[in-house]
């Protein structure tokens, strides 16, 4: 019993020489990693090249009709004989509804009569300015016998006959206007189209009293029709931006709607006001379809890239490659070991590129970023020991309990 007690004993110093043998050497082997890479540091690079370089902006709104109209008479009335639904296609002057209203019927009647009536009088009016002057003259006459109270009375009626005519003719005039007005009121009683084109929205039905399409503080349209040849991109450019767009400009386009369709346009008009929404101003701007898509309609959502400007055979760098201090512009150029900062003139740049004016050479390797190795091997060092790792006492050892660096064997 005595040998045996004795060589449990001695197995356990054994043991536990084995475990601080392994502790040590693991130390050792993580400081030993950790101090061979403190103070390397890796270099990425690219390479300063000549091409062209496009500026552009972004900006996003919705495809519009530009040429398109909102049919909604003036007049009131009950809507009749509707020709037309959603889609169909219309020719200038064609037929699109009736407004039954009785009332203009009336009024062109009485306009009608009320001119009459100007004619007559302005008749009379000629006729009794005619007498009047005749009786005027012949006052005048060798034994006419008028006295000269007489001939003063006669001037009066002449004078007066000669305003009855002015008046009548004034009259006559509105009597016409009148009539014009309701005849064109009486006339629009019969709805058509005002240019060729497409049925776009159709709002009304027969029987509907045009009054009551008002709904609130906004009012439906009867019927829109659009010019779906006029298809044009509107979207809203910030005030920031919108100083670089120029009439004439390209742009690129995008829908959300209809994946993988990419078109081309150019600016075509542009806002002189803004529209300020949220504190923020912007202003709409125009694009025109090089070619139309039938894919593409009325209000689908678009992004558009308006080319600002390209510059061919410049020299180009990757915009994280370039950096700016106390007012000096800058590169660091790769040609050794270690890098060496040449000031730089830079030009035009985009999301992910800038021209270089001067400072450096085509086919210089620039450095766009710089890795820190004894960083990045402090930082995994840290989380080995929090996670329980080799430095942290991980190893187990067959016939000892726990999981952690130092466990005893149980009965200790």
């Amino acid at each position: 019993m005595a040998d045996i007690k004795s060589f449990l004993g001695k197995r356990k110093k054994y043991v536990w020489a084995v475990i601080a043998l392994l502790i040590v050497g693991g130390s050792y082997y993580w400081y030993s990693k950790s101090k061979s890479t403190t103070g390397q540091v890796r270099y990425v690079t690219a390479t300063a090249e000549k091409g062209t370089l496009t500026s552009s902006i972004s900006a996003s709104g919705n495809v519009i009709v530009d040429q398109s109209s909102n049919i909604d008479p003036t007049i009131s009335g009950t809507v009749a004989d509707l020709a037309v639904a959603v889609g169909d296609k219309v020719a200038k002057g064609q037929f699109l509804f009736s407004i039954v209203n009785d009332d203009l019927s009336v009024s062109v009647a009485k306009s009608t009569a009320s001119f009459a009536q100007a004619q007559s009088s302005l008749e009379s009016s000629k006729a009794s300015k005619k007498q009047t002057t005749a009786d005027y003259s012949n006052a005048f006459r060798k034994g006419s016998g008028k006295s000269a109270k007489d001939k003063a009375a006669l001037k009066d009626k002449k004078e007066a006959a000669s305003a009855a005519v002015a008046s009548a003719e004034q009259n006559l005039v509105a009597a016409q206007a009148d009539l014009t007005n309701q005849r064109s009121n009486a006339g629009k009683r019969k709805v058509v189209s005002p240019f060729s084109g497409t049925v776009n929205a159709v709002n009304i039905k027969n029987g509907d009293d045009l009054s009551k399409l008002s709904s609130g503080s906004s009012r439906q349209v009867p019927i829109i029709i659009g010019d779906l040849g006029t298809i044009k991109a509107q979207v809203q450019v910030n005030e920031v931006d919108v100083a670089n767009v120029t009439i004439g400009q390209k742009a690129m386009l995008k829908f959300e709607a209809v994946d993988g369709l990419q078109a081309s346009g150019k600016v075509e008009k542009m806002d002189s006001l803004g529209t300020i929404s949220s504190g923020v101003v912007t202003y709409n701007v125009t694009i025109d379809f090089d070619s139309l898509d039938d894919r593409v309609k009325p209000q689908m959502s678009v992004s558009a890239s308006i080319i600002t400007d390209v510059k061919q055979n410049v020299l180009i760098v990757p915009s994280s490659a370039v950096k700016a201090q106390s007012g000096t512009t800058y590169v660091e150029v790769l040609a050794g070991a270690t890098p060496e900062q040449k000031n730089v003139t830079v030009g035009s740049s985009n999301s992910t590129d800038t021209e270089i004016v001067s400072g450096i050479s085509e086919g210089d390797k620039v450095v766009t970023q710089t890795i820190n190795a004894s960083a990045t091997s402090s930082a995994s060092t840290s989380s080995t020991n929090r996670t329980g790792g080799a430095g942290a006492g991980g190893i187990r050892i067959p016939g000892l309990g726990g999981g952690g660096g130092g466990g005893r064997p149980a009965g200790d």
